[in-house]
């Protein structure tokens, strides 16, 4: 059996220790300094259990959260990535531990201080990452129950973007690049088509699915088939929405800063189409 020599214990959760294949690692596990000392070993089967941060850069700024943190609140937010972890079954990446406790420190303050931070993407969210955002609602409870602290509904949203963000490896930025992005183009849809979509309603959400789709697409640079003698036809039939997609297809290319191929003309058209047809 395997043990990582001890280097350093940071805190009651946090060890600095030797590992074989990556030198010096952090180790973040609900009480696993408790009672250990430099010098002392640790089996590898313990540390399955636990996060291990590898990257450097990531290793330096986790270290430097420490001080700002209470141990109570620290454990939480460990049972909040744990939790994420045991919900999404899949490899989370490092940046989360930074990113999430970095800002679940501030929101838990913010909260507690009766401040609240507006969140002008939560419908978006909860529409784009349906999953993340159930698991997000889960951590704010189990937030609430350890602490008596209750977040304010937007954090639900920021909480399922940092999840989003750590199980498909993109950074938040990206993330948030694409929220805004289906905001932008949902206000161009109701704008152009002189209508109001029920953010509660299945065509907001399925229009929201259709882009999320059509933009994860764009960026894979994945060519869709077009329909044939369709084209035509939609442009006769459906002016306005042939234009409309046009218009929202020109904002993507512009964003993502890649070339989307014609056959989503015709998909969006006939999703814009379905909508008007609906609500008109």
């Amino acid at each position: 059996m395997a043990k990582l020599l001890i280097d350093k214990v940071l805190n009651n959760n946090v060890l600095i220790a030797e590992h074989p294949s990556y030198e010096e690692v952090v180790l973040i596990g609900k009480g696993i300094g408790f009672n250990r000392k430099r010098g002392d070993y640790i089996e590898i089967d313990a540390v399955e259990k636990l996060f291990v941060l590898k990257n450097e850069k990531e290793q330096e700024n986790y270290i430097k959260l420490l001080p700002f943190i209470e141990n109570e609140l620290h454990e939480v937010i460990i049972s909040s990535i744990e939790l994420i972890k045991q919900r999404t079954n899949s490899t989370l990446n490092e940046h989360i531990h930074v990113a999430l406790t970095d800002h679940l420190m501030f929101a838990i303050t913010r909260a507690s201080q009766g401040m609240e931070m507006k969140n002008p993407f939560l419908v978006e969210t909860k529409a784009l990452y349906r999953r993340e955002y159930e698991i997000a609602s889960e951590i704010v409870q189990l937030i609430k129950e350890k602490t008596g602290i209750t977040l304010p509904v937007g954090e639900i949203g920021f909480i399922a973007l940092h999840i989003h963000s750590a199980i498909t490896n993109k950074n938040l930025s990206e993330v948030n690049q694409h929220s805004q992005l289906v905001s932008r183009l949902v206000e161009m849809v109701e704008e152009q088509l002189e209508i109001e979509i029920d953010r509660e309603g299945i065509d907001y959400m399925r229009l929201v699915r259709h882009l999320r789709f059509a933009i994860e697409r764009v960026i894979k640079e994945e060519k869709v088939e077009e329909p044939e003698k369709i084209t035509s036809l939609l442009k006769e039939e459906y002016p306005l929405c042939y234009n409309l997609s046009w218009k929202l297809i020109k904002v993507m290319q512009q964003t993502l800063k890649k070339k989307v191929f014609d056959a989503e003309a015709v998909y969006l058209t006939m999703h814009l189409q379905r909508i008007q047809k609906k609500i008109k």
